[in-house]
């Protein structure tokens, strides 16, 4: 088992590293400085990586979802509901389709994510209004939004003739190319976001994770923080879409946490766990997805499956942390 010291530790590092460089990156304020001793830097090592600005910006990418992705999946996973994820990511592929139309020749870019976005909130209200009537969060909803959201976005493409302007593989697997400067502001927005909220909401989110009877009684309106978890999860399915794409995005909502379970004991501690697990599936999944010529999505999803699996097998695992 990790040791509670080690993983402080390490989010400290990670803390100071996305404080100091990505969140700079993403916001545009970086020196140019930085870039060019850094494409420096790798050349001496026999690697020009470090001297092209998209790779900088899908690696800023991965980097949030590496947060955003196991903060908002810990509580998805708690709660049973590991599938909303890649409901969600269908919705926000109906977006994508509708906003091929609207914005013909944009490209994969910002106003797509931006109806992306669109779509996915309003699939989470759509698919909290269907849990509300039904009384509870069971398959049955959660499937006709997943297939019906699909249905609907390859309806638009079918109407629309196809995607002119916008690569359908890097829709639906991801793409590192696919990363612009606009979008990288749009994650990082998202997460900063994201991370804020529920850092305020804490204390009800986890009241409602683990018994909504006890959120009653202590007067939380469960079922408007119900709407601000599948809300929040949305936000984290369209900003991840563009790295992981729409048919492995709920990985990173799922897989982390998973791991994180196996290695400690607590919510709290698995939270934590689930973010640094996170991270190094996303930022080394990103990295040997250059190096080899590999598709981003997967090699960060394998990534994170082969944590998972060492997870498993390592000796005196808490193994208790999803409980």
């Amino acid at each position: 088992m990790v040791s509670k010291r080690l993983r402080q530790i390490l989010l400290v590092v990670f803390g100071v590293a996305v404080l100091g460089l990505f969140v700079p990156i993403a916001f545009g304020i970086m020196p140019r400085v930085f870039f060019e001793a850094s494409c420096s830097a790798g050349r001496s090592f026999g690697t020009s990586i470090a001297c092209y600005g998209f790779v900088w910006n899908a690696l800023t990418t991965a980097v949030f979802i590496g947060i955003v992705g196991p903060v908002i999946g810990t509580y998805l996973v708690h709660r049973e509901m590991a599938l909303i994820g890649e409901t969600l990511a269908h919705a926000a592929f109906a977006g994508v389709a509708v906003g091929t139309l609207l914005f013909a020749g944009s490209g994969w870019g910002t106003p797509l994510l931006l109806s992306a976005l669109v779509a996915g909130i309003v699939g989470a209200l759509a698919v909290q209004f269907l849990a509300d009537r039904t009384g509870s969060y069971g398959d049955v909803p959660i499937a006709i939004m997943l297939t019906g959201s699909f249905a609907l976005g390859t309806l638009v493409i079918s109407l629309g003739g196809g995607f002119a302007t916008v690569d359908i593989n890097s829709i639906l697997f991801g793409s590192i190319a696919t990363v612009g400067g606009g979008s990288v502001l749009l994650m990082a927005v998202l997460s900063i976001a994201v991370v804020g909220t529920v850092a305020l909401t804490y204390k009800p989110l986890l009241y409602i994770t683990f018994d909504e009877e006890a959120a009653r009684v202590a007067r939380f309106n469960v079922s408007a923080y119900n709407t601000l978890l599948i809300v929040l999860t949305a936000m984290v399915v369209v900003g991840s879409m563009q790295i992981l794409g729409v048919i492995l995005v709920a990985a990173m909502l799922v897989v982390p946490v998973a791991a994180a379970a196996q290695l400690t004991n607590g919510f709290r501690d698995s939270l934590f766990a689930a973010v640094l697990v996170g991270e190094c599936a996303a930022v080394a999944g990103l990295l040997l997805s250059w190096r080899y010529s590999l598709a981003p999505g997967a090699t960060i999803v394998v990534v994170a499956i082969g944590i998972y699996l060492l997870s498993i097998a390592a000796p005196n695992r808490a193994g208790s942390g999803a409980r």
